[in-house]
């Protein structure tokens, strides 16, 4: 190889690591640099707690904004040991390489604005980005997560801070690669959400579930997973879906950009509320 060859395929490396550094530092330049705890932690009776659950829109993959880290005294999060925090964007520590704005925070400030002053919010995530839901049934390890075991883990640690109140989820774009998993997606979700309920000891505890947005290559096959999910929840009284149609990805067809994901946590909130009345 003559220097100048050399020369070139160095030169490209840089560019195109440059160009990783230069995108990581761009998804995180507004991460919290700082943990806040609690000055006062509520009794278990005033704190409401809500199960993250899915994989990468649940999880998170939109950009963190400023207004994204201002937290609430009322909304928590948890860290890796189990502590309990003042909650900002992202929520999620599973995939700290891609982990981005999720919809808990603006679920949670929501939420609040229709319970009594004297409810707290705790958030636990357990979403892992490209798991099927044939994993979560088999309690399978992917991306170092072994799925119902860690959502027994949290449920665990939920239960030692207050009341676990609802399941948000949203997955299914895994699951709409294939005629066969698609077909299959109802039977699977009364498989997975008899499975959490009984880790809960709450048998008719709601489940909140996101459609998949319309923005995807394969939209046609994503729309097949969202009337999968309408036909599940006809059969589940204490299911209620949340619709996406009208909001955006961020470009990479596949995830809800900053603005969706704030709308979607805004109306898992009412949806909670409206399950209430």
């Amino acid at each position: 190889m003559t220097i100048n060859r050399i020369l070139l395929v160095v030169f490209s490396l840089f560019i195109l690591t440059g160009s990783g550094i230069r995108e990581n530092n761009d998804r995180t330049r507004n991460f919290p640099k700082t943990e806040i705890k609690p000055g006062i932690i509520p009794e278990k009776e005033n704190v409401w707690v809500f199960i993250m659950a899915g994989q990468s829109n649940m999880a998170g993959r939109g950009l963190v904004e400023p207004r994204d880290t201002i937290p609430s005294e009322r909304v928590f999060a948890i860290n890796k040991n189990g502590e309990l925090l003042l909650a900002k964007e992202p929520l999620n520590f599973n995939e700290p390489s891609m982990a981005g704005l999720d919809c808990g925070l603006s679920f949670g400030k929501e939420l609040l604005e229709h319970i009594p002053d004297s409810i707290s919010i705790l958030l636990i995530h357990t979403a892992v980005g490209g798991s099927s839901i044939n994993q979560w049934v088999n309690d399978s390890t992917f991306r170092n997560v072994t799925l119902l075991s860690n959502f027994r883990e949290k449920v665990k640690t939920a239960q030692k801070y207050g009341t676990i109140k609802g399941i948000l989820w949203h997955q299914g774009e895994t699951d709409a690669s294939t005629a066969e998993t698609i077909e299959l997606y109802p039977g699977q979700l009364t498989r997975l959400f008899s499975k959490f309920r009984n880790e809960i000891n709450n048998l008719s505890l709601p489940i909140f579930i996101g459609e998949l947005g319309t923005f995807s290559k394969t939209d046609d096959s994503w729309q097949a997973i969202n009337k999968q999910i309408h036909s599940y929840v006809m059969t589940d009284k204490n299911a209620f879906v949340i619709t996406t149609k009208d909001l955006k990805d961020k470009g990479d067809r596949v995830h809800f950009n900053s603005v969706g994901q704030r709308l979607m946590g805004q109306r898992f909130a009412k949806a909670f509320v409206r399950a209430l009345n």
